[in-house]
């Protein structure tokens, strides 16, 4: 019987471009991203370095880009907030019947985006008994660490968990630990089948 779930935030409830960073990186003469940048981009998603640090990493290894223009393209991946994901979490959050835990890989540039132009964030947030961003508790998925974070701070059963992600990746890792998953398969299957989808489970 699962009494708690745990949320990924995009392509879950926001809808996510994950191929328009890149585009936008690559009209700025930005090809590909070298390990080094990658090694950067998750020391910013874990909270490591501050967003200044973060953009100048991309300004200073490439005269051309401009901070703005950077901006653009790293806030570009985020679209928009269905509003029946909205009605939906709503409805979990009136029926008592589970604790509600978001647990997202993100940033302070993405979550201030968010914040400015996604309307029902405050919203979405107070749906959910804890708030989990990668760049404020230092923890990043798939990592383990993680989700014992998650599981050790709330007091889990790993057997009355179940997590929801749309990255394989995620899933794995946290079914290692025992925790009952749904690997989304964002654009075919929406957060609103969970019942449907995951019957089993309820």
């Amino acid at each position: 019987m699962i009494k708690t779930i745990i949320f990924d935030f995009g392509d879950v409830f926001l809808t996510l471009d994950k191929s328009a960073t890149d585009k936008h990186l690559k009209a700025q003469g930005i090809s590909e991203l070298d390990a080094e940048l990658i090694n950067v981009n998750m020391s910013y998603e874990k909270g490591l370095i501050s967003t200044d640090e973060f953009i100048q990493h991309y300004t200073k290894r490439f005269s051309n880009l401009l901070v703005e223009d950077f901006k653009l393209a790293w806030n570009s991946i985020l679209i928009e907030f269905p509003q029946e994901r909205l009605e939906f979490l709503k409805q979990l959050k009136q029926s008592g019947s589970y604790k509600l835990i978001l647990l997202s890989n993100t940033n302070e540039l993405h979550i201030d985006w968010v914040k400015k132009h996604i309307s029902v964030f405050e919203e979405f947030k107070s749906c959910f008994d804890k708030f989990y961003l990668t760049h404020e508790i230092h923890f990043r998925k798939p990592d383990e660490a993680i989700f014992e974070f998650v599981l050790r701070e709330n007091n889990l059963d790993p057997a009355d968990t179940l997590f929801v992600d749309d990255t394989l990746e995620h899933t794995l890792s946290a079914k290692k630990l025992g925790i009952h998953t749904w690997h989304l398969d964002a654009g075919k299957e929406e957060v609103t089948e969970l019942f449907s989808k995951k019957s089993d489970l309820f």
